[in-house]
């Protein structure tokens, strides 16, 4: 079975009653209101059926509308995942990883130009609630790119394969460029310029261990190896919402060679593989014991793809289950 986010339904609902429905007449969905608050996830039916029932009661455009209210932090795992990225582009690379978190009914492929980058969604619509939730993804997608780069950036163009609405004025609002339909596939255009942008979070947790290096070299001093290591546990800490980093990534970080940072870890009677399980060791633990959050999320916050591989990894550190280990 197809699935979807609560998140996502939830947020159409919270809107849906912000722009005046009356809660009365939600009590006909197959996924009632009442139940939002024990599950994780809806059909993905009910989830295209509330997209046409919103479509009609509130108008053309609700879809753009609900896309335009999204928040990064809406998207649960995936958000986190979102916020480590280096550069805006980098969003639609992590969503290949962490999407099913969210849906498995999206397929993402960017297609990178010198001048223009095309995200392509692939998600044919079988029915019209489909054809609204890929609006809204696209609506979303502009506001989610603005606020990693924190800059009003646009996309250039925006296609889609179904007909056009009978009013444009929530599409051109949303996407400030040109709004095609009967196209032969959903795509979001953005300047390569654009997607390359650096995002701030990025800037500020690489700008930390750069100066730091740059003046480490301005005064002739060398990393001492209790420093080094703190500063490399803190990146893989980072890091691993959004899956485990790779040496090079860490080493270009810290002003160094691959080769040279491996060497220093060695000085130091450490691998790297060392530091990365014991910092998803420490994570895993932290998350069990003190917050409520559950094990497949928990799972891909230490930097596994998958559930059963982080029970495994769990059960070899500790000789107790993830499930286990939280009951004790």
């Amino acid at each position: 079975m197809k699935y979807i986010s609560i998140n996502l339904y939830k947020k159409m609902i919270d809107h849906a009653l912000d722009e005046g429905l009356h809660a009365d007449e939600l009590q006909q969905l197959s996924t009632s209101v009442d139940a939002i608050s024990n599950l994780n996830a809806v059909p993905a039916n009910h989830f295209f059926e509330l997209h046409e029932f919103l479509d009609k009661k509130l108008g053309a455009g609700f879809s753009i509308r609900v896309g335009q209210q999204m928040k990064i932090d809406d998207y649960g795992v995936l958000g986190l995942a979102w916020r480590t990225c280096s550069w805006v582009g980098e969003i639609f690379d992590r969503s290949e990883r962490y999407f099913k978190l969210l849906s498995d009914t999206y397929v993402f492929k960017v297609e990178k130009g010198p001048e223009i980058s095309k995200v392509y969604l692939y998600r044919d619509a079988h029915r019209r609630g489909l054809e609204l939730s890929n609006e809204a993804t696209f609506s979303a997608t502009v506001v989610v790119l603005q606020a990693m780069s924190e800059k009003m950036i646009f996309p250039v163009s925006v296609s889609f394969k179904h007909d056009p609405p009978k009013k444009l004025d929530d599409y051109q609002k949303a996407f400030q460029c040109p709004i095609l339909f009967n196209q032969s596939h959903n795509v979001i255009a953005y300047t390569t310029e654009d997607l390359n942008l650096r995002t701030a979070k990025a800037d500020i947790s690489i700008n930390k261990f750069l100066v730091e290096r740059v003046e480490e070299e301005t005064n002739g001093i060398q990393i001492n190896s209790n420093k080094l290591i703190t500063d490399i546990q803190q990146l893989i800490e980072d890091a691993l919402p959004s899956g485990i980093p790779s040496v090079a990534s860490l080493a270009e970080i810290l002003g160094m060679s691959t080769r040279t940072f491996t060497r220093r870890l060695s000085e130091h009677g450490v691998t790297f593989r060392d530091l990365i399980q014991q910092k998803q060791e420490e994570r895993a633990k932290l998350l069990l014991t003190k917050s409520d959050t559950n094990i497949a999320q928990i799972a891909f916050e230490t930097g596994f793809s998958e559930q059963s591989a982080f029970n495994r990894a769990f059960k070899r550190w500790t000789g107790k289950t993830p499930i286990e280990y939280r009951k004790s």
